[in-house]
């Protein structure tokens, strides 16, 4: 992870300011979800753009869906080989 040299200060309701040059670089855009990490050890706060992923492991790739579920690659493979 590295630093990009911006500094923020929290405001009285617990808010940061995103850069407007840091959120077009990470096509995050006014209405998008982000997912907040904590790694507790490192003392560190992660913002992740929000993309939903499969219902079953939570991968982000290879998704489709199946009756409105989301479901990866791996999960489908697994499910088709239980029914056979």
């Amino acid at each position: 992870m590295n630093s990009i040299g911006i500094v923020r200060k929290v405001d009285e309701l617990g808010r940061i300011v995103i850069p407007k040059e840091t959120r077009s670089q990470l096509n995050v855009n006014e209405g998008d979800s982000l997912e907040i990490f904590i790694d507790e050890v490192e003392s560190h706060i992660v913002l992740r753009k929000y993309a939903p992923g499969c219902t079953f492991c939570n991968s982000l790739s290879d998704i489709t869906y199946f009756k409105g579920v989301r479901v990866c690659k791996h999960c489908k493979e697994e499910l088709q080989d239980t029914v056979k």
